[in-house]
Parts: structure tokens; C-alpha cells; sequence
């Protein structure tokens, strides 16, 4: 039986509690909160799937290394060493990314099975390329590549 992410989560939060190790602490509690959040958005709540946690979990990570960027750019470079190590460990739980390789013969893969010749295919290249990464590209770098490889 695996466990899925937001049981590890859970369990690991309660480990860190009892190590007293607070920085782990403040981090696992604001990735559940913001797990929970995303359960009861909208006028019922819904039950997650594991997609779903894994896709909250990349947001956290993206707001804590963009707020990292903008504290290095501002000076404060302490708040930015926090937000980074705050991203690192939200990070852990997330799937293994994707090499430059990897995503580069996916993005060829998916334009060769959808026969995607202009840039007007762009869209559903997207849209497959994206469901074949599930979560592990950057959507940035993933955009660049079928980008480059639509245009020529």
C-alpha cells in the first residue's frame, strides 16, 4: 500500500512536531493548510485527487521561488534564503522533474502523435504535453520547447 502525498504530509508533520523541529513544522502545516484550502474552495467541498495535491503543492513552491526572487532582488537576502528553504522542502513531496532531454523528446513525441505542423497547434500540443509531464516540467520551459519546436 502507498501512502499518498498528503498522508506522507500528515505523517511527517507529526514526526517533525515531536523532533520540535519548528522551521519543518510551519512549512509542512502551511502546504496542508493550503491543500485543505484548495478541498473546500468553491461551494462544496471535494475530495482531492492525488493530481490534484501534487498540483497545489508545485503553486507553494512557485509562490515561495518567486517571493525568493524578489527578496534577493530587493536586498533581503535572509527572507529570501527562508522562502527557498521553505520551497526545497515543499519540493521533496513533488515527483522527480524532468530532464532537458527528457522534456525535449516528449514535447517531439507529442508533436509527431498529434501531427502538429504551425504555432496555431500550439494549444493542444499544451494540453497533451502537459498531461504526459503530470507535474514534473516546468510549465515556462515546457511552453519554450513546443514553441521552438512548432516554429521551425
Amino acid at each position: 500500500m502507498t501512502a499518498t502525498t498528503l498522508d506522507q504530509l500528515t505523517a511527517d508533520l507529526t514526526t517533525a512536531m515531536k523532533a520540535r523541529d519548528t522551521d519543518r513544522v510551519g512549512v509542512l502545516r502551511q502546504a496542508i493548510g493550503a491543500v485543505r484550502a484548495e478541498a473546500k474552495a468553491g461551494p462544496v467541498e471535494k475530495d482531492l485527487t492525488e493530481e490534484d495535491v501534487l498540483r497545489v503543492l508545485t503553486r507553494e513552491v512557485k509562490k515561495r521561488r518567486e517571493s525568493a526572487q524578489i527578496y534577493t532582488d530587493a536586498g533581503a537576502a535572509e527572507r529570501a534564503a527562508t522562502e527557498t528553504a521553505e520551497a526545497d522542502v515543499i519540493e521533496t513531496y513533488l515527483p522527480a522533474r524532468l530532464s532537458d532531454d527528457e522534456l525535449a523528446a516528449l514535447v517531439g513525441s507529442v508533436v509527431a502523435d498529434l501531427g502538429a505542423t504551425s504555432i496555431k497547434d500550439m494549444g493542444g500540443v499544451m494540453k497533451e504535453a502537459t498531461a504526459r509531464a503530470a507535474g514534473a516540467a516546468d510549465g515556462k520551459k515546457l511552453s519554450a520547447l513546443v514553441r521552438a519546436a512548432l516554429a521551425g
